[in-house]
Formats: structure tokens, C-alpha cells, sequence
């Protein structure tokens, strides 16, 4: 049971049963969304839980299933992918600040399939080039290019997707 009460700080607290108020800021943070169990031993950390009793809960919660870092990385992937259009090495940086050990990333990272990746670079640049009608073509390049850059993609797929759609976006001459 998950409780509404706020969770105590464990040194401004000596009263407090360590354990339980661990157990209770696992259960809270994990109610909220999905978290990494680096992520959660950082929120015991900062309400100074004691190492081993962190690490005792820690590693019955993983053994029972509610912390699962491959099963969040995976996750964590498909919706940053899906939602944002991220690319495989935007989403490796975030998987490592989230604490997913590079092994696990790698593994979640090698079943992108790269042109699904490469399709949601063509419909990030479908999306910004209906605002991007009055400028010229070096400023669009410039400016999707740069889009597809921050968002982790290559130069070269990039400019290949930016081009493509480019060549795509002529507008039809409407008769009058």
C-alpha cells in the first residue's frame, strides 16, 4: 500500500523505521512512472537511506520484478523514439543518465530497426517544413538539418532525409 503521507528524510528522522520508509519511497517513486534502479537508489540516497539497507530492498524489488532495467530501457526507447523522434545515439546519452549499464543500452538500442529510425527523421521534416514555406531553401537545409542533428541523427541521413523531402515538398501550381 502506497501511502499519501510525505515520505520522511531518514537523518532528520532518527525515530523512523529505515526500512519502511525506503519500501515506501520505492513503492512512490515506481507509482509515479517506470524508473531505473539506479534512479531509485539515487531518491533512497537522497533521504538518506543507509547503503545496505538500499541495497537489500533494491535487490528484493529487482528479484520480485518491480525494477526491471531492461524491461525500462526498452520502454523508455520505444516512447522517446515514438514521441520525439529520437535517434539510437540521443537515446543511448539519456539511457545512460538514467544509470542503464551500456551492456543492457547496447542490447535495447541493436532492435531499432534503422529504417523505422529513418522514417520518423522524414516525418520530423514532413512536420517542420509546413511552417518553413516562405524561406528559402539554404535556410530550411540549415534549420531541418539542424533539427535532425540535435535529435541525434547523422549528418549524412540528415541531409539525405532533408533533401528527399525537399525534392517531395514542390508545391502545385494551382491555375487561375
Amino acid at each position: 500500500m502506497v501511502s499519501d503521507e510525505p515520505v520522511r528524510d531518514t537523518a532528520q528522522d532518527p525515530d523512523a523505521d529505515v526500512e519502511s520508509v525506503a519500501r515506501t519511497i520505492l513503492l512512490n517513486k515506481l507509482t509515479d512512472s517506470p524508473r531505473s534502479r539506479a534512479e531509485l537508489a539515487e531518491a533512497l540516497a537522497r533521504k538518506h537511506v543507509p547503503d545496505d539497507v538500499a541495497t537489500r530492498l533494491l535487490d528484493r524489488f529487482e528479484e520480485v520484478g518491480l525494477i526491471d532495467d531492461a524491461a525500462f530501457a526498452r520502454a523508455w526507447v520505444e516512447s522517446r523514439s515514438r514521441s520525439k523522434g529520437l535517434a539510437t545515439k540521443v537515446l543511448a546519452l539519456e539511457l545512460r543518465r538514467k544509470g542503464i549499464a551500456d551492456e543492457i543500452a547496447r542490447e535495447v538500442l541493436a532492435d531499432v530497426d534503422p529504417d523505422s529510425e529513418r522514417e520518423a527523421a522524414h516525418r520530423l521534416v514532413q512536420k517542420k517544413l509546413r511552417s518553413m514555406r516562405g524561406l528559402d531553401d539554404t535556410t530550411r537545409i540549415r534549420r531541418l538539418t539542424g533539427m535532425l542533428a540535435r535529435k541525434g541523427y547523422s549528418p549524412q541521413v540528415a541531409f539525405d532525409v532533408v533533401r528527399e523531402e525537399l525534392e517531395a515538398d514542390v508545391e502545385p501550381l494551382v491555375s487561375t
